[in-house]
């Protein structure tokens, strides 16, 4: 992979907290308790809970996880369609991009199984992760999705089109120029993305959109290191949402 460590390290900056962003509406316990509670209700006859992960929920899952498979997600795919953020990954002058599932294509990634005997901590654990401010840009939903087991109903954060935080129509090139750039308190995407494609190939999944993406990140960020800009050089387009 040609986005390494060492690249990694050469945006990543020590970022503050910059708290609640006053422009967003923030979920309360009585949101987490109604969404769990709608979730829980159309649960599977055998009582199972499974979780859809394909992004950093691969690599840093939300709760103690139980068992997991390779699963696929027909319908949808995996895409940087989530901004913009100006907080975790991302600031006000470079925002973040962040992944979510969209309409059509397909997805592979990991069901996860919440733990038989704490199934309502577990959902609490992840709602509370996942679900920040309200309506939430990407609403838990439940999916049907395709293992080797056979088939398996999940819950996933799937994007709303209709949220004003959906991005769409970048190209790569612009979504990489994003990537490369963006540092907020939880660190960088560049970092966000490394991590993604890392346990992606360890799983054995090839997505080949990321792995262009890491190579168009890397690139980006070697080129700033090494470039020497003139006193009349201009600088370059920067991404606001």
């Amino acid at each position: 992979m040609r986005l390494t460590a060492e690249l990694i390290a050469r945006v990543g900056r020590a970022v503050e907290d910059p708290g609640p962003l006053p422009d967003r509406v923030y979920t309360v316990d009585a949101d987490y308790a109604a969404a769990a509670r709608d979730l829980l209700a159309g649960r599977p006859a055998n009582g199972e809970v499974w979780v859809f992960a394909y992004g950093s929920l691969i690599w840093k899952p939300a709760f103690a996880v139980a068992e997991q498979q390779l699963a696929v997600a027909r319908g949808w795919h995996r895409a940087f369609c989530l901004g913009w953020d100006r907080r975790y990954r991302g600031s006000n002058d470079r925002p973040g991009l962040m992944l979510a599932l969209d309409r059509g294509g397909m997805c592979k990634g990991v069901a996860q199984r919440l733990p038989a005997d704490s199934v309502e901590a577990s959902l609490d654990q992840l709602l509370r992760r996942e679900m920040v401010t309200r309506p939430s840009p990407f609403p838990p939903r439940w999916m049907n999705l395709e293992t080797e087991a056979g088939p398996l109903r999940a819950i996933t954060f799937a994007m709303d089109r209709r949220s004003q935080f959906y991005i769409t129509g970048l190209s790569v090139e612009e979504i990489a120029d994003v990537l490369s750039r963006a540092v907020g308190y939880f660190g960088s995407m560049a970092e966000y993305l490394h991590n993604t494609v890392l346990h992606l190939e360890e799983l054995g999944i090839d997505d080949r959109l990321l792995w262009r993406l890491q190579e168009l990140v890397a690139e980006r960020i070697e080129a700033r290191s090494t470039r020497t800009l003139s006193p009349a050089a201009q600088p370059g387009r920067a991404y606001v949402g």
